[in-house]
């Protein structure tokens, strides 16, 4: 690009003294609206409700919602690996009178299998060892693996009529994440806080925590792109949280550094910032001088919430043992309470080991004991705080496992390969109605009733959430993106 050029488009860009200048009300209109204590804009646009609060932390796109919400948050507890349904919420007892014999091909219906299986001469059918019983009011099979999860059935939705396209981990974990199979899109807690923001100034909208199952350690790793914020502005990708002594990584200050002496070095590089932008005008500089804020305001406000130390020894006791041990599953559902406490908009929680190909019934028997006090016991913390009336806490994997073993079929052991087709996961808080939704056929394999879809399930979180999924849409390289993609519709039936 000629200098010529370069110098017509700088003179052409509108900096932000031009644009308060030019503007009608200009700096004096919003000086008096905030004296007067009212937001500035409130207006309706684009069949959007406004209704921001001022100084309730950062502002998102929307500028208000697209209908009323049920809930403020989500809490989402992703198992990832693949959880057997079948051995936790599908109870199929015909698959136990008919073991060991051969998977129909008429059920079978020439579904694709993984490199694992696909080349087994015989797919012999396997129940489950453990027993189911029914729970709640709106009765839903739980297996004896989940005693803590049995009771709380009245406060659960259990889906078995769950489905996805993808049948490998990576591309099925992405796909739950972001509603693409493809890398690159913003995941579901990046898309709320650009379109939502933050109710705490102090704390990111979306914060993630990673655990380790016993089911089977050396499980499928996970990759940050998962939290990550695509093509959205960098301020909204997912904020780790590790049990470590720096729990976020680069938030410490070096020593020898004092407050005074980072609060002038933050004013300065700001101002740098300012400039940059106003020459400029790439969003990405904003972004950054946020960022730096929010990691200045978090060197207080992070030591502070996931401090548990002062937690009451009932509180413990409810959420298990491994709740005193930093990384756990169970410390982490604690911590996910104290961030929803503090009004974090989005807290993803990972726990991997779900993903058992072999040795099945002894290793989903350790990973279910790593994830059912826990659970439970957020879901009734929660309730018994009042937050669980605006919290939707999501539990479950990308996908099931397949009705017949993989290997070797024995008289106490086997294996389950990937199963996209049908599996389970559960809802819980505020509009979820609770019991038993979905059904599949007798051998377990295809849904008979009330599927649900990966964008299905997307479009329902974001109605409770008061967004419309198909208005909810970002412009990126000449397309309207959104995170339902072209699908997606709201599953009303188990709505309140």
């Amino acid at each position: 690009m000629s200098e010529k050029k370069i110098i017509e488009e700088r003179s052409l860009q509108l900096n932000r003294r031009a644009f308060l200048g030019k503007t009608a009300l200009g700096i004096g209109g919003i000086g008096l609206a905030s004296l007067l204590g009212t937001p500035y804009f409130n207006t309706t646009k684009n069949g959007v409700i406004t209704s921001a609060t001022p100084n309730a932390g950062v502002k998102g796109s929307l500028g208000g919602l697209h209908h009323p919400a049920k809930i403020k948050r989500v809490i989402y507890l992703f198992q990832s690996g693949g959880p057997s349904q079948l051995e936790l919420f599908d109870y199929k007892p015909m698959l136990n009178k008919r073991r060991g014999e051969d998977l129909p091909e008429s059920i079978r219906n020439g579904q694709r299998l993984t490199g694992m299986t696909s080349g087994q001469d015989k797919f012999p059918l396997v129940g489950s060892q453990f027993n189911f019983k029914q729970y709640g009011n709106n009765p839903a099979w739980i297996s004896d693996l989940l005693p803590y999860t049995a009771k709380v059935a009245d406060d659960i939705c259990v889906i078995n009529s769950m489905y996805t396209e993808a049948i490998n981990h990576d591309p099925a974990v992405t796909f739950f994440q972001t509603g693409s199979q493809q890398p690159g899109r913003p995941s579901i807690g990046s898309w709320l806080s650009y379109g939502l923001g933050s109710e705490n100034d102090n704390l990111p909208a979306f914060t993630v925590l990673l655990s380790r199952g016993t089911g089977r350690p050396n499980g499928q790793p996970l990759y940050t792109r998962l939290w990550g914020n695509g093509f959205l502005h960098s301020l909204h990708q997912g904020v780790q949280f590790r049990a470590a002594k720096d729990p976020v990584l680069y938030l410490n200050d070096p020593d020898g550094m004092n407050k005074a002496t980072k609060r002038n070095m933050l004013d300065h590089l700001a101002a740098l910032n300012e400039a940059g932008y106003e020459d400029y005008g790439d969003p990405e500089i904003k972004s950054r001088i946020a960022q730096y804020e929010m990691a200045y305001r978090m060197q207080t406000s992070v030591p502070d919430v996931i401090s548990t130390e002062k937690e009451p020894d009932y509180i413990y006791k409810m959420y298990g043992a491994d709740a005193k041990i930093p990384g756990t599953f169970a410390a982490n559902c604690l911590l996910a309470r104290r961030l929803a406490e503090k009004d974090v908009r989005f807290i993803q929680l990972y726990h991997m080991g779900w993903d058992q190909h072999e040795n099945l019934p002894g290793a989903i028997a350790k990973q279910a004991k790593d994830v059912d006090q826990a659970s439970a016991a957020l879901i009734m913390d929660l309730k018994q705080r009042g937050l669980l009336e605006d919290t939707l806490v999501v539990w479950g994997g990308e996908f099931g496992r397949t009705n017949y073993s993989q290997g070797l079929l024995t008289d106490t052991n086997y294996g389950r390969d990937h199963h996209p087709r049908s599996f389970s996961m559960y809802l819980a808080g505020g509009g979820i109605k609770p019991g038993l939704y979905g059904k599949t056929d007798d051998f377990g394999y295809n849904i008979v009733e009330n599927p649900v879809h990966v964008h299905d399930f997307q479009a329902t979180m974001l109605h409770l959430l008061g967004i419309d999924h198909e208005k909810f849409t970002y412009k990126h390289q000449g397309r309207r993106f959104r995170l339902t993609d072209v699908e997606g519709k709201i599953v009303r039936d188990i709505l309140s």
